[in-house]
């Protein structure tokens, strides 16, 4: 394998990534961002109080996107695959 394949590989995984874990960070940040507002405009500042709304808008978004998610995972998986059944044997 050559170094430019190698690279070629992490960052397609680390792009995999960020593309997977995109939504339910998003949403975490803009529903934080919203009770972080409220919490301003009305003086109550309770720690736990962005908790449990963050959790339940991130599950949301699995949900919604998890069809999204495994078939990006489904691709990228396959491309390794493929990938490997094109190495030849004894090269490592």
């Amino acid at each position: 394998m050559s170094e430019a394949l190698i690279i070629k590989l992490v960052s397609d995984a680390l792009m995999q990534v960020i593309y997977i874990s995109a939504p339910p960070l998003g949403i975490s940040v803009v529903v934080g961002l919203i009770i972080s507002i409220l919490q301003a405009a009305t003086s109550i500042q309770e720690q736990t109080l962005t908790f449990v709304p963050k959790l339940l808008a991130v599950f949301v978004v699995l949900i919604v996107f998890s069809s999204w998610i495994i078939n990006g995972f489904v691709t990228y998986t396959q491309e390794l695959f493929n990938l490997m059944s094109k190495i030849p044997y004894g090269t490592f």
